[in-house]
């Protein structure tokens, strides 16, 4: 069975064919639906045409409990538009290249609690630049259908040369020849973040807004406002 953009694995009733996965199996098979529904042709919208962009992060308790944070951005002076959080927890074991599975639940829920859909989401992962060309951004990208793609602030399972050291400068990621995303340098002479789609956008524009999204910090304000949020609903809930 396909996956379209948009649809959605039934996360609740885990009987039927299109059930969230349990297991290791079960997980490879669906990202493997994901990656092939994931639109890596589309362009998207260019920065400049980007009115709103939402960032997504997860804060781990102990005991399986996690938060998801959801905040959208106004992508022109990247004031908070909007905040969303989902407290849930996950059954899915670590596994290496499937962090996915135990992320995605409760960060699809706490996208479902924005009143607004935003032009573009950023997630702090990655989109193709994975074993199975299926990250994080992937599987958003599809499930939402919503342009999507990932930054990440340490290398996965690719090489790269570092890129000069001024603000703007990257450099490719490659998987066995494969170009999948770019090391980008958002401020001058810090560590590089690691920029890869998920589905319908391109590395171009991938990159342009993720620079429009730092004129500060290393880290986008996406991930850097969801992040505090999560860290901060969690420490208020004790499990922090």
């Amino acid at each position: 069975m396909g996956i379209r953009a948009g649809e959605r694995p039934d996360r609740r009733d885990r009987s039927g064919p299109r059930a969230w996965p349990t297991t290791e199996a079960e997980a490879v098979a669906l990202q493997e639906r994901l990656r092939d529904a994931a639109d890596l042709t589309a362009e998207g919208p260019a920065p400049d045409q980007v009115r709103t962009v939402a960032g997504v992060d997860v804060a781990y308790a102990d005991g399986g409990g996690l938060v998801a944070a959801a905040v959208t951005l106004d992508a022109t002076s990247l004031d908070v538009v909007e905040e969303s959080v989902h407290v849930g927890r996950t059954d899915f074991p670590y596994v290496p290249g499937l962090l996915a599975f135990r992320e995605l639940p409760s960060v699809t829920a706490a996208l479902d609690g924005l009143a607004h859909r935003p032009d573009v989401i950023v997630c702090d992962g990655y989109g193709i630049a994975h074993p199975r060309r299926a990250g994080l951004a992937v599987h958003l990208g599809v499930l939402t259908g919503l342009p999507c793609f990932g930054v990440a602030k340490t290398p996965f399972l690719f090489d790269f040369a570092q890129p000069g050291r001024e603000r703007g400068s990257f450099s490719p990621l490659t998987i066995e020849g494969e170009e999948v995303g770019r090391a980008l340098r958002t401020q001058d002479g810090v560590k590089p973040v690691f920029v890869s789609v998920g589905s319908g956008i391109g590395l171009e524009h991938a990159t342009a807004l993720t620079l429009r999204l730092a004129p500060t910090y290393r880290q986008p304000e996406t991930t850097r406002r969801a992040d505090h949020l999560a860290g901060r609903h969690l420490a208020a809930s004790g499990q922090g």
